[in-house]
């Protein structure tokens, strides 16, 4: 290929015959001219050998390895909150050296493509370096990488910890598989790059076992069709793909991004979400948790009182619930009518079991209640005369010589029910659900009224699902087992709403029980 570099004023003019260029050599490289690629032609302008090199890699790793297998851990150690400016680099470091062989071996001309790319790269990395943005250790271990590559090594004030992950990324000259590479990458990166993540969230086989409808929560497919969800975990792993072939990643300021189903890039701040984003994210919440029993200005007014301090960017959304008030009966609602019948059929494989410990608990609240509500007598200086007190007359200075009847004040209770609706909560969501429906049914058996509600938080969305209200009839009970768990958890906007309308109740004595595994998880909000 012959050495035309064009002006950016110019690229527009030519970018059609630089992107033909571009596919040829992935589709030459790979051998399947059926494969879809994306050329990055902004980035030709400046760095041509970079660009061609790129496509050279990925065309290699195509033909020899598995990118969707690898681009599914990825998807899954992000979701697990891994660090995408981290992970993504090393990825595209670890495929090099994967590759490598194979470049060489089978098409020598790639040689000396590969190595003014890192020419290339190289300066780049070193500019950063003199900005003071190179001190972050993955930029140590990529400029080690591109010199090693460049057999520019200079052992003298070698980084230990680059050092460590430059050899682990060596030993993939012999990788026989995609699984080598995912083993390689998440050694290094739960070892050299961030040692508290293993820890924190679980080693590789936790990660790989996530499922995918998991990931599917991430791209805000559950509302969408089977075709939908792969459609759009496809074009999330064909933007992950993108990022992770790509040796040449600026430092830049970092951000939290989301995917929306264009596979626009969308910063996470409020500040810059505009009013179409604003719309959608609500349109897919509806969709997600059904309508929501609120009116818009009801809506704003608990937003405008509760969404304060901390939760300054969250917002409310109370729903009963997406089968008591579907906008459409999509996937979402096919799985949550799937697990209501989960749930139910737990309860009925166990029901006797189940309606002792009602009986039990109810019965151990009615005794409770009435010894409360019980008259106690106590001593006083006016009431019942008691005839054997009255020699303490002139003989003591005890006046009580009366009993005085009380009746107790304080037997009016009134309890909420809040249950912890995350994802974390998934793997034992029949129990959790039954747990519920114990405690609401031995309420209502004692006659006390309860309000039960799940909570989970969305896309800055903190959603608390009514079960049941205060003074709801008991049959209203069996809509606990609408239980389902996705999403994560915003513990304290949740306890701050409920308790706001809990204080609110009559009754003198206020209980909160809340039914959760302790680990509030609010991903989407810093």
């Amino acid at each position: 290929m012959e050495d035309v570099r064009w002006p950016a004023e110019q690229l527009e003019e030519h970018r059609l015959e630089i992107s033909n260029r571009i596919r040829n050599l992935f589709w030459t490289v790979s051998g399947d001219y059926d494969m879809e690629f994306e050329p990055d032609t902004e980035k030709y302008v400046y760095s041509k050998q970079t660009v061609l090199y790129e496509a050279v890699k990925q065309g290699a790793f195509a033909r020899y390895f598995d990118q969707k297998k690898l681009g599914m851990y990825l998807m899954k150690k992000l979701h697990f909150s891994a660090g995408e400016d981290i992970l993504l680099p090393l990825a595209g470091l670890c495929m090099d050296a994967a590759v490598e062989r194979f470049i060489i071996r089978e098409r020598l001309g790639t040689k000396e493509i590969r190595e003014q790319a890192f020419g290339e790269l190289e300066k780049a990395e070193e500019e950063q370096i003199s900005d003071n943005a190179g001190t972050d250790l993955i930029h140590r271990i990529r400029l080690l990488y591109i010199r090693h590559v460049l057999e520019n090594t200079d052992d003298e004030g070698m980084d230990p910890q680059a050092e460590i992950a430059l050899y682990k990324i060596l030993s993939l000259k012999d990788a026989e598989n995609t699984e080598d590479v995912i083993n390689v990458i998440d050694e290094i990166y739960n070892h050299v790059l961030d040692p508290s993540f293993e820890k924190r969230n679980g080693n590789l086989e936790k990660i790989l076992n996530l499922p995918d409808m998991a990931l599917a929560n991430d791209a805000w497919q559950e509302c969408m069709t089977d075709e939908q969800m792969e459609d759009i975990i496809q074009k999330y792993l064909s933007n992950l793909k993108k990022k992770m072939m790509s040796l040449d990643i600026r430092n830049k300021k970092k951000k939290r991004f989301y995917f929306s189903p264009e596979n626009e890039e969308v910063p996470e701040s409020s500040e810059n979400i505009n009013p179409q984003a604003v719309r959608r994210i609500r349109e897919y919440v509806e969709l997600n948790y059904g309508k929501s029993y609120l009116s818009e200005s009801e809506q704003a007014r608990i937003n405008r009182k509760f969404c304060t301090g901390i939760h300054k960017n969250c917002i409310l959304y109370l729903t009963d619930g997406i089968l008591q008030n579907p906008v459409i009966k999509n996937n979402q609602y096919r799985f949550s009518q799937l697990q209501f019948e989960k749930n139910k059929a737990y309860y009925g494989n166990n029901h006797w079991i189940i309606k002792r410990n009602i009986s039990v608990l109810a019965e151990s609240l009615k005794r409770a209640f009435i010894i409360r509500k019980d008259d106690f007598v106590s001593r006083s200086d006016a009431g019942q005369l008691v005839p054997e007190r009255l020699w303490k007359i002139g003989r003591t200075d005890d006046d009580k010589l009366f009993n005085r009847k009380k009746r107790s004040d304080d037997s009016e209770f009134v309890i909420d029910v809040l249950i912890d609706s995350s994802g974390s909560q998934a793997g034992r969501q029949a129990q959790v659900a039954t747990q519920g429906y114990i405690i609401s049914e031995a309420l209502s058996q004692a006659g006390i009224p309860h309000r039960v509600t799940g909570y989970c938080a969305f896309w800055g969305y903190t959603v608390l699902q009514r079960f049941r209200d205060y003074e709801d009839p008991r049959e209203t009970n069996e809509r606990i087992f609408q239980f389902r768990a996705y999403a994560n958890n915003r513990d304290g906007l949740a306890l701050k709403t409920v308790c706001s309308s809990l204080m609110e109740r009559p009754e003198k004595n206020k209980i909160l029980i809340v039914l959760s595994d302790g680990k509030p998880c609010d991903m989407s909000i810093q």
